[in-house]
Formats: C-alpha cells, sequence, structure tokens
C-alpha cells in the first residue's frame, strides 16, 4: 500500500531520533519561521532537531521570536570514522591520544608484541542524523557551503523536500511541493496539523504565523491564497499574536536601519526598460547611520515592498576598499539564475548574490543594470 505524503512524512518522522533542517543561504522570514517552528513540534515529539543554514544577511529581525535550541552556520560531525581491531589473537591493552599543533596522535598498546596491520581497518560509521528536512530551497546548491561542504550526507540520508517555488528540482527522496501555495509555512501548516493539531501550541503557531506575514507581505501580495488566510486565522486562535509580530516586522526598526534607509533612498535609480530598481551604498551610509552591512538585506526588502512597479531589485555597496558586493532579488528566476552563471554567484531562493573586483559602486551598477537589459532582450 502506498502511503500519503503526509502519512510518509509522519512515519519518518516517528522513525528519526535526530533530524536536521536545512535552510538555503541568506534564508526568508518564511524559511526561518517555518524551521523554527518545525524545531519545536519535533520537540515536542522527543525528537532531537538541528538547524543549519550558511550564515548570511538575516540580522536580528526575528529575534522577538523564542528561539530553538540548536542552530549553527556550518555543518560538522555529522559522521565518525571508526579504527576497528581484530582482538581474537591479541588484545589491546591501553590506548592514549597526543594532540600536537597541526597533528593528533592515536597511540595503542596491544597485549602482546606489535600489531599486525592485518588485524586493523577503517570503518566509516553512519551517519547521526535519521532524516534531512529542506524548507524554501529550491536546489541543493542554494544552500551554499552545507552542501559544498558535505554532499555525502544528501545522498545517504533521506531527504524531505518542501517548497512552493515552481523552479524546484525535486532533488528530495520525498519532495512535498506546491506551487499554488503561498510559502513554505503554509504547506508545513498543514502537514503538522493532519499529524498532531493538538501540539501547535502558540509558540509554534507565532512561528508560522511570522512566516506567512512575511512571505505574503502582510497578506498584500499576490502570493496570498484563501487558505494562506484561513490558515492564519486559525493561528491566532491557535494564540498567535498578529499585533506583535507586524510591530516587530514592520514597524519596530531598529534606528540604524531607519538611517540607512534614509539615506540608500535618496540614491534610488530606476531603470525602465528592465524594470530594475537599485540603489548604491557607500562605506560612509553605514558609518554614519552606525550599521552594519548584515542589515542590507533588510534594505533591499524595503525597496521591494515600496517599489511595486519593480520586478528586479538590487543593492550594490563596498565589501572592502577593492571590492563591490551585489545582491539582487526578483520574481524572474531566468534573469536570476543567468546573472549567476555570468557573475559566478550565489543563488538562495530568488536572490543571487556575487562580488565585483572594482570599487566604483555606479560603475558597478550601471554594469550590471546593462547586462540585465540584454537578457531581458
Amino acid at each position: 500500500m502506498v502511503l500519503d505524503q503526509e502519512k510518509q512524512f509522519e512515519k519518518i518522522i516517528t522513525e528519526s531520533e535526530e533530524i536536521l533542517i536545512l535552510l538555503p543561504r541568506n534564508p526568508s522570514g518564511d524559511s526561518i519561521g517555518s524551521a523554527w517552528a518545525l524545531s519545536f513540534f519535533l520537540q515536542k515529539k522527543d525528537k532531537k532537531a538541528t538547524i543549519v543554514f550558511e550564515d548570511g544577511s538575516v540580522g536580528d529581525k526575528y529575534d522577538f521570536l523564542p528561539k530553538p535550541e540548536k542552530v549553527l552556520h556550518e555543518l560538522s560531525g555529522t559522521q565518525d570514522f571508526i579504527l576497528s581491531f581484530n582482538t581474537k589473537f591479541n588484545k589491546i591493552v591501553d590506548i592514549k591520544t597526543e594532540k600536537l599543533d597541526e597533528e593528533l596522535r592515536v597511540y595503542i598498546t596491544p597485549e602482546k608484541g606489535s600489531i599486525d596491520p592485518r588485524d586493523f581497518s577503517f570503518i566509516p560509521s553512519r551517519f547521526k542524523y535519521d532524516a534531512l528536512i529542506v524548507l524554501g530551497s529550491p536546489d541543493r546548491e542554494s544552500l551554499g557551503k552545507i552542501f559544498e561542504d558535505n554532499p555525502d550526507i544528501f545522498y545517504e540520508v533521506p531527504v524531505i523536500n518542501i517548497d512552493f517555488h515552481p523552479e524546484n528540482d525535486r532533488f528530495g527522496q520525498m519532495n512535498v511541493l506546491d506551487m499554488a501555495a503561498s510559502s513554505v509555512a503554509e504547506i508545513l501548516f498543514d502537514m503538522l496539523e493532519k499529524i498532531d493539531e493538538n501540539s501547535l501550541d502558540e509558540k509554534i503557531s507565532l512561528c508560522l504565523l511570522t512566516a506567512i506575514i512575511e512571505a505574503t507581505n502582510s497578506f498584500q501580495n499576490q502570493k496570498t491564497t484563501p487558505k494562506s488566510l484561513l490558515m492564519s486565522a486559525t493561528l491566532m486562535n491557535k494564540g498567535a499574536d498578529q499585533q506583535k509580530i507586524i510591530r516587530y516586522l514592520y514597524k519596530t526598526q531598529p534606528f540604524s536601519v531607519l538611517k540607512l534607509w534614509g539615506r540608500v533612498m535618496a540614491r534610488l535609480r530606476w531603470v525602465e526598460d528592465c524594470a530594475l530598481v537599485w540603489a548604491p551604498v557607500l562605506l560612509e551610509d553605514f558609518v554614519q547611520s552606525r550599521s552594519n552591512p548584515k542589515e542590507v538585506g533588510l534594505i533591499l526588502d524595503k525597496i521591494m515592498e515600496n517599489y511595486s512597479q519593480g520586478k528586479i531589485f538590487m543593492v550594490v555597496y563596498a565589501k572592502d576598499n577593492e571590492k563591490t558586493q551585489v545582491i539582487i532579488k526578483s520574481s524572474e528566476l531566468q534573469v536570476i539564475k543567468k546573472l549567476a552563471a555570468i557573475f559566478d554567484g550565489k543563488i538562495s531562493a530568488g536572490v543571487v548574490e556575487f562580488s565585483q573586483d572594482e570599487n566604483n559602486l555606479q560603475a558597478v551598477g550601471e554594469k550590471i543594470s546593462e547586462k540585465i537589459s540584454e537578457i531581458l532582450t
């Protein structure tokens, strides 16, 4: 008998002890809220959950949410390496280790004479995680270094891929995809509710509602669906405070972000032929506003919120005295992919990021703008 997706998902969770939750590089609020909610849900089921994503420009925006215990920015220690000895004819009586500057030595003392090289072997153990759940990532490459540095785990451990992006390449052994959904949170809510509705407490509901509000720009953009509105009402009935979420996401902004936003607004550019809105951010802007490059992601979101005619949004800022960092966000996914290929950029859920060996922000912005126009013609 073939199980439906909810039953398969429940079976994997039930049979797993340790679960790894992975997010794309520079995760969206939807991915973060969903991951936090899933972690708390798994905790209630007495499962160990670890969230990992490559550190990006998330900043402190979601500090108002309760935070899971294990949130990491690199994946390490996923698999032990075993040195096995056959002790049938010669027992091991002592093992010592010595740590040097760039070396670790293991001293093994046999009961008799010396160790026969034929009596030991190297054995890789199984991975410590029983399942991987990837949220809001169209492909494995969008996970950045998490995938680049640990590719084997994706082929040895069952992968559950949960996403709503139409370009998702179905990289999981189980692919929970709904292109009509407004968000990952909408898909996840459906599954968690069917597994155990009573486990969706106030904390989990707050995280899921935050994710939906972020994905739909507080129910104002075209991704908002009747289903997402109905789910949001259910989450509020379970204790999620909508006004608190709105206050922290849209009304309560650090003064440094507001000052940076004001300075960027004064230099905003509009390129009509490709519906591009972009702005340079100077080193002086960070100094005068007492902000930092991690907050550029928030500025890019604000530009998108305020310019509905735009389809492509870009910020360029000085990475150092010699390089310029470029961040572009758009629903025009083919443009994002082509820019990533041209400039060797990293893609993550509709965002491409790359650097240029040039410190003239205006020149870099104009060059990228011209390239976008070429791609669209």
